[in-house]
């Protein structure tokens, strides 16, 4: 039996680049967050379309796993670590630095940048890590900036070759992140459009990051 025109993604009916492809760059960018994705402003077309497409590839095959599976409740938040203790909304005070101030507060994962190469800011925990892992950065810790048992300075390891940093849990990189009341300011993109893994983690105390 032939497949069905325009249909290029196979045992997934529901799934037609040839239609996403049809779509505009704003409804491509819908498409995307529904399909749970982040970090899309910056994408160009073609990357939408392949990036939307091989996100309902993944749903279509998870769900018929799930189907398939007796008694088993769906998981697809499991690994939502939520928004944290502020709800995502940044943390001021008296020493609040200029940086916080002109940047771009977000407080989901669903909102984009304002434009390319925008400062960003936030306290929400799933933000910040969807940002890490869409670069292949781990939690870390600076090795031997430790204070007793609680972790030294807060980092993210891009894998990069340095045995400086020491891999840590979402959940202590986490608990520091709030128990020193930080915010997290980053770029999604940089001015040209390509993918910035700039960030800094600051406090509007001014104690050590």
């Amino acid at each position: 039996m032939a497949n069905e025109p325009g249909n290029q993604t196979p045992d997934t009916p529901d799934v037609s680049e040839t239609e996403l492809r049809g779509m505009k760059v704003d409804e491509l960018r819908s498409e995307a967050k529904e399909e749970g994705l982040s970090g899309t402003s910056g994408m160009r077309k073609g990357e939408l379309v392949d990036a939307v497409a091989k996100a309902k590839q993944e749903h279509a095959v998870g769900d018929e796993r799930d189907d398939d599976a007796s008694g088993s409740e769906p998981d697809d938040a499991s690994d939502d670590v939520g928004a944290g203790p502020d709800g995502g909304r940044i943390r001021t005070g008296s020493e609040t630095s200029k940086s916080l101030k002109y940047s771009q507060e977000i407080t989901s994962p669903d909102e984009d940048p304002e434009r390319e190469g925008r400062s960003l800011a936030t306290t929400h925990h799933e933000v910040i890590k969807q940002w890490a892992e869409s670069r292949g950065a781990r939690p870390a810790t600076v090795d031997g900036t430790e204070h007793g048992d609680h972790l030294g300075v807060l980092r993210f390891d891009f894998n990069e070759d340095t045995d400086k940093l020491r891999h840590v849990s979402w959940d202590e990189w986490f608990r520091t992140f709030d128990e020193r009341q930080l915010n997290f300011i980053y770029q999604e993109q940089r001015k040209d459009g390509n993918q910035s893994n700039f960030f800094i983690l600051e406090s509007p105390n001014r104690e050590d990051a």
